[in-house]
């Protein structure tokens, strides 16, 4: 039985039982802030690419393997990097990111940062907008602007010094292109995933290419949103550059459950390519 079918097989072992999120992989302990620290704020705002989904084995979501605001230490997150550079530094974490949720969804979670009075802030947006069932419901380019500039500003008018990160919407027609040759990920997408891209994609004929073409052409106007509204928000946001959307996925990067959200290993790519556009550009 290939490597593959057999990590599927145990996976879905795993979900039958309930196994927890917790289990598993080492991680870091909470860091409170004492009476001697410096204390923060950190808060993800997102979907489920951002609430590590499927990375523990089970189809659910596991925050502490988050690349923003996750303990893990095999994925060593944003905020971990945060503390590993300031030692000091007391940090609470919240993870506001929602599996499933669209640009729409934005506003309320900047809500909530604001509330937990967020001193670093994490976007990564926009994959659920692209992934609807069909190409004509994918959400406009300007409603996509408008969502996310209305959480900008509740944001910069809530917590003006925070510093927000931008990241840049994965390229998931790379993952089709690493998946539309392998038997189980064609298998898994057939069930619903992503049908916007992934429905019929051993396809060649000149409608699904034509399809799948429209859905890059869609996440990249995302992208070019996110970087304008970014700029516009002042020197306080920074934007990626496009570097996650430049991260070549391959199918060892995703969990075999929906050979589609990261595992721990994609989620520790996503943490160190934001991290280091967001340093870099500091």
């Amino acid at each position: 039985m290939p490597r593959r079918w057999i990590a599927a097989v145990a996976a879905i072992a795993l979900a039958v039982v309930g196994i927890a999120c917790e289990g598993g992989d080492i991680h870091r302990p909470e860091h409170s802030p004492s009476p001697h620290q410096r204390s923060a704020s950190i808060a993800a705002l997102g979907d489920s690419i951002t609430t590590a989904f499927g990375s523990c084995l089970a189809l659910t979501s596991c925050p502490r393997n988050s690349w923003s605001t996750g303990s893990g230490i095999r994925v060593d997150s944003i905020r971990s990097r945060l503390l590993d550079d300031d030692p000091g530094l007391g940090l609470d974490t919240h993870n506001e990111a929602v599996a499933g949720a669209r640009a729409t969804a934005l506003p309320d979670q900047a809500s909530a940062a604001v509330r937990h009075r967020a001193d670093y802030v994490t976007i990564l947006i926009g994959a659920n907008d692209a992934c609807r069932p069909d190409i004509d419901q994918m959400t406009s380019v300007s409603d996509f602007r408008a969502d996310l500039d209305h959480a900008l500003r509740i944001l910069r008018k809530g917590r003006p010094k925070a510093q927000v990160l931008v990241a840049s919407i994965p390229d998931l027609n790379r993952l089709w292109s690493a998946g539309h040759t392998d038997r189980l990920a064609v298998r898994v997408w057939a069930h619903g995933v992503c049908p916007s891209l992934l429905a019929n994609p051993t396809s060649t004929a000149a409608a699904d290419a034509h399809r799948r073409a429209a859905f890059a052409a869609r996440i990249d106007a995302y992208d070019d949103q996110l970087a304008a509204a970014c700029a516009g928000y002042g020197k306080r946001c920074r934007y990626d550059g496009g570097a996650v959307h430049r991260v070549k996925i391959t199918m060892d990067m995703v969990n075999p459950l929906d050979s589609f959200h990261p595992d721990v290993d994609g989620q520790h790519l996503l943490a160190s390519t934001a991290w280091h556009a967001w340093r870099l550009g500091s």
